[in-house]
């Protein structure tokens, strides 16, 4: 039986579905400059879609309790959490978000007990990803989004606000600039 991935193919007119195009149901090239995949307009308004209908946005500053490195007490420490998950029973569709995005992590969420009708419950699937790849997420569908619109504005915030305060954020960025300098 050929996938929505394979009938793109026949569509254009190539007889063949070839291995090279197994993970993507169309080309995707990749920008040099970043290294991060150019992704269609429509892939990023289906998927601004799928986290205002299935996703979540996590964005939490608070002080947390963590155990000190001696092993004796405890110390405080403020902390960031950015998360941004989409889980649902439809495997295909999360390995399809988790191959055009290019970041992130799949993993399965398995649910116990019963229904109510005594059937098991379906397997979940969950995409996430955290921080920078985070912010990467909502900088792409951030035109798009409506429900988790605050959520995404706010991540984008903090990372475009955030100041260097001569702090080496990027190696690579770092280097550049050492580059330009020397020349």
């Amino acid at each position: 039986m050929l996938r929505a991935k394979h009938l793109w193919r026949l569509h254009i007119g190539i007889g063949k579905t070839y291995p090279e195009y197994s993970s993507l149901w169309r080309p995707v090239s990749t920008c040099t400059e970043s290294g991060r995949l150019m992704i269609p307009d429509t892939d990023k308004a289906y998927i601004a879609g799928l986290f205002d209908g299935e996703g979540s946005v996590f964005f939490k500053r608070a002080t947390e309790k963590k155990k000190k490195h001696n092993g004796k007490g405890y110390r405080t420490s403020n902390s960031m959490r950015i998360n941004m998950e989409i889980t649902m029973t439809d495997k295909s569709v999360i390995f399809w978000v988790h191959d055009i995005l290019g970041c992130g992590t799949v993993t399965r969420k398995p649910r116990k007990g019963l229904r109510k009708d005594g059937t098991k419950y379906l397997m979940q699937w969950r995409w996430r990803c955290t921080f920078r790849d985070a912010y990467y997420v909502c900088c792409m569908i951030w035109p798009w989004a409506h429900t988790k619109l605050p959520k995404i504005t706010k991540i984008i915030e903090h990372y475009t606000h955030q100041a260097l305060d001569n702090k080496i954020i990027s190696l690579d960025e770092y280097r550049e600039v050492q580059r330009n300098v020397k020349r």
